[in-house]
């Protein structure tokens, strides 16, 4: 089943912590945002291997933006 994960936060990528094929648990960080200097970790929403990383480190996103697809 795939599954957006996206920003709910508007901030800068700060760092991408998983890569397209890396499996990850729920909870596990994939990206972390910063904002207002601090570092927000976006996590898996469940368990499941990560197709796809939509943005890089250093770009800005907006809330609601699509950071990465699970499945």
């Amino acid at each position: 089943m795939r599954e957006e994960i996206k920003a709910h936060i508007t901030g800068v990528v700060f760092q991408i912590t998983a890569k397209p094929g890396d499996t990850v648990a729920a909870g596990d960080p994939v990206i972390v945002l910063e904002s207002m200097k601090m570092e927000i970790p976006v996590e898996a929403p469940r368990a499941g291997a990560v197709k796809e990383i939509r943005v890089a480190e250093g770009q800005t996103v907006q809330e609601g933006d699509t950071l990465a697809i699970l499945e």
